[in-house]
This record gives structure tokens, sequence and C-alpha cells, in this order.
């Protein structure tokens, strides 16, 4: 392992000294920081020339001036963006940060939705389910972002806002709603009539329930989570991952669930004093999730049983899921203030703050929330496409293999063969796609980024280049090609965690 990281690094090193030499040639000649002073009709211009010249040294050969740039990086400096005289550093911060708030959102969530629906519809292969999963994927996939983005800021920021004006949903809408979901889930389920059936009669009711919950105790108004949404969301959760990962038949998996849930009730009413007594800070919640996941983890050992290790996982999972509604819970509650900040307009359409807010802490993560909603929205759906695709594929051919039908032959159950022989090695050519798009993501999203206005990595970029400003062009090169080299060896790193057939030490 050690031989395989050092080689790796050696040869990243050297590809990205090539890149870096390249790419500063490439731009030192693509971009002139004089051309607004040769278009002037200033009378001094030719001496206005000449100082620009010398303060940025033009007239020394290039290739020495990337030595120097080079030079000046080892010790950490980035420059001066000459135009607006900012530290690069500070600039690349300020957008990095940004980026990776949008980028880790939507990547978590393109992820767990697309390989959730991409194989379950390989597991329905030919259904009616599996021709709308595919139906919307190729439109999904076909689809501009600028265009998807457009359409976002009209009917999801625009079109809600007005709706929070009087937030009313008519009951022929909801029963429609209820008909669609119930109609999905029964779909995405399958089996025989009577179970489809039962599956549509379920789900249409607990939507139906859910929708009108939320209309008929003014929810939009006043949103939270509270207590009652706390144990159904939770037991919810505690039913699916049990059956996901132990099978419902697994009491002790089960318990372990619905253990987690109840503990996590019950402390739901100490973390309200405890948020209002402690000051918050995103390292405070950090450590808060790790303790969740603990105790979560604990409660599985606890249980024991000759195979603890599924309840430990089903605990975990269970109070990542509990610790992540209590913490969005403690946000929801402040959105009377901050709607009222807002003017009744609390989905915005540009930026990644409101300026001079002010508020706590969790009125800025809350501000910091909506203004990720749109954008995330729009990265999400083009990447959910992509990942419904490869996880289908991927499925489908996993599940064609021999050791898939030696594990039936042995008389395994279905679930068992699907999660532990199927799913985990459908898995393995999402490790070489998913690091290389998080990486083209941190790169700036630059469509994305141009329409909503955010300040990251990708508007950094385009207006460096637009100002003929090189240092922060390099600055941002450096940072994509490292980060590409970096995610090529943590793809080699997975796919040697993931398929047993790898090493790293060959």
């Amino acid at each position: 392992m050690l031989n395989f990281l050092l080689r790796r690094l050696a040869a990243g090193l050297v590809t990205l000294f090539v890149a870096l030499f390249l790419m500063y040639l490439l731009v030192d000649a693509a971009i002139d920081p004089l051309a607004d002073l040769i278009e002037s009709t200033a009378p001094n211009k030719a001496e206005l020339i000449a100082q620009r010249t010398e303060q940025l040294n033009l007239d020394v050969n290039p290739v020495i001036r990337f030595f120097w740039w080079l030079g000046a990086l080892a010790t950490g400096d980035l420059g001066v963006a000459w135009k607006s005289g900012q530290a690069v550093s500070a600039q690349l911060t300020n957008a990095i940060g940004s980026t990776i708030e949008l980028v880790s959102a939507a990547t978590v969530l393109s992820l767990l939705i697309g390989v959730a629906v991409g194989i379950v519809s390989a597991l329905r292969q030919y259904s009616a389910f599996d021709y709308v999963i595919i139906f919307f994927s190729f439109l999904l996939y076909s689809l501009p972002s600028f265009w998807v983005a457009v359409l976002l800021k009209q009917w999801g920021a625009i079109g809600f806002n007005d709706f929070l004006r009087d937030p009313v949903i008519g009951w022929p809408v909801i029963i429609g709603l209820s008909l669609v979901v119930g109609l999905l889930w029964s779909l995405a389920i399958g089996g025989t009539a009577t179970r489809r059936l039962q599956v549509f009669a379920i789900a249409a009711a607990a939507n139906l329930a859910l929708l009108a919950y939320v209309q008929l105790t003014g929810w939009w108004d006043r949103p939270q989570i509270g207590p009652v949404l706390l144990v159904l969301l939770g037991a919810g959760t505690a039913f699916a991952v049990a059956g996901v990962f132990a099978g419902l038949h697994n009491r002790r998996a089960l318990y372990t669930g619905l253990t987690v849930v109840a503990i996590g009730v019950v402390a739901y009413f100490p973390m309200q004093v405890v948020f209002d007594q402690v000051t918050e800070s995103h390292w405070l919640t950090a450590g808060l999730a790790l303790v969740t996941v603990a105790v979560g983890y604990g409660v599985g050992r606890l249980f024991g049983g000759p195979d603890w290790r599924l309840s430990a996982r089903t605990g975990a999972a269970v109070a990542l899921v509990m610790g992540t509604l209590i913490f969005v819970d403690q946000v929801m509650q402040v959105w009377g203030p901050y709607f009222d900040a807002l003017a009744g307009r609390p989905i915005p359409t540009f930026g990644d703050r409101t300026p001079n807010l002010g508020g706590n802490y969790w009125v800025q993560v809350l501000d910091s929330f909506t203004h990720l909603i749109l954008p995330t929205a729009t990265l999400v759906l083009i990447a959910f496409a992509s990942y419904t695709r490869y996880a289908r594929s991927s499925m489908l051919e996993v599940m064609n293999q021999d050791y898939v039908r030696t594990a039936r032959a042995k008389g395994l159950p279905e679930r068992l063969v699907i999660v532990r022989h199927g799913f985990r090695n459908a898995l393995i050519p999402l490790a070489t796609i998913v690091p290389i798009d998080v990486i083209t993501l941190i790169g700036g999203a630059v469509i994305t980024e141009n329409v909503f206005g955010r300040p990251g990595m990708g508007q950094l970029f385009v207006r460096s280049l637009e100002q003929a400003e090189i240092e922060p062009v390099m600055a941002y090169l450096l940072v994509v090609a490292a980060l590409a080299i970096i995610a090529n060896i943590v793809a080699d790193l997975v796919y040697a965690a993931i398929d047993p057939r790898i090493r790293l030490d060959a």
C-alpha cells in the first residue's frame, strides 16, 4: 500500500508540474493584460503601456516567469490579482468554500437517489417502473443545465414565494398526488396483483395523511418536524434500514433501529435546551453527529447476537437519520424571523448569502440552505440521470454473473443475494466515476454558478479570464489539477476496498 501511494504521488507530482507548465504558457499566450490600454485613446497611452508591462513583468520570457511563479508557490504565495489588488489565496478560499457547499450537497443527494432508483430499476427490468425511469433519465440527461436552472428560478423560487403568500393546496391536488405516489411505489415494489394493490393503498394513504397534516396544521406558515413527525419518520427509517441491511426477520436489527428511534425522541426535548445554552458552530455539529452515530452503533452492539455487526450498522444509520432530523427541526424553528426578514420571499435566486442578514448560527445555516436549494436541485437533476443509468446497467450485469446464480442455488434469501452479492459489486464502476465527477464539480459548475450568481470556483475562473489576471487562473488550475490527481488515487483505493480481486501491492 505504501509503495503504491509513493509511486502514484511521484507520478502525480510530475504530471502536475508538466500540466501547470503547459497551462501557464497557454494562458499567457491567450490573455492580454494590455488590451484595455491598447484600445484606449488616452494621450499618455504609450507611457501607461510601459508602466503596466514593467509592473507585470511582461517583457520577461514566459518560461522564466513561470519558474518565478513556481518559486513563489513553494513559499505559499499565490500572488495578487493586479486589477483588484486582492490576494489570490483569499479569493481562492472564498470561491472554493462556496463551491464545496454546493458540491457536497449535490453529490450526496444525486448519489443516494440515483443509485437507489437505478438498482430498483434494474431489479424491475422491462417493467412499467423501469420504462418510466428510463424515459425520465434520458429526458433529464438531455436537458441543458442553464435551461433547468432558469425553470427552477421561475417555478422553484418565484412561483413558490408567491405560493407562500396564501399556502393552500387544493384537496383535488392532494388526492391526485397521493394516487401518483401510490402508483409509483406499487410499480417499484412489484409482485403479484394483490401485493401491488396493497402497496398502492398503503403508499397513497400515507401520502394523503402527510399532505393533510401539512395542510390542516398550517405547516407552511410555521414549518417544523416536531415530536410527531420525528416518531413517524424515525419509525419508517428504522423499518426501511433494517429491511435493507438485515431483513425484517432479523429482530435484533429491527429492535436496534426502533430503540435508537426511541432514544432520539427522548433526546429531542433536552437537546432543545442544549441548543439554547451552548454556542453553536459547525465543529460542534460535527462532534454531535459523531456521538450520535457512536450511540447508535453501541445500541446495536449491546443487542448482540451472532451477527451483531448488522445490528450495529442498522443502529448507526438510523441514529444518523434521527440526528439529522433533530438538526433540521432546530434550523426550521427560526423560519418565522427569517421569513419576516426577507419580506416573505425566503427562497433566493442569486448569491450564496443574504447581505447584512445578521442573526444567530441557526439563521445563518437556514440562509445557507435556502441559497443552496435551487443550484443543488439543478445539479442533482442532471447527475441523477447519469447515476441512474450507471447503476442500472452495472446491476444488470452483476445479477447475471455466475456467483449470483450460485448464491441463489444455495438457497440464500433474495434480499441477501441483492444486497451482499449484487449491490456491492454493482458499485465498482461508480468508484471510478464519482471521484472524477466530484473533482469536476469542485472545478466549478460554471453554468449553474453563473445563472445563480454563486461566487464559486467556476465564477472565479471566468472572471479572471475576462480581467486577464493570470495569477487567479493559475491558482484555479493548480487546485483542479491537484484534485484530479488525488481523485484518481482515491478511485484506485476505493476499487481495492470494494473489489477483493484487486491488490495494490502487486
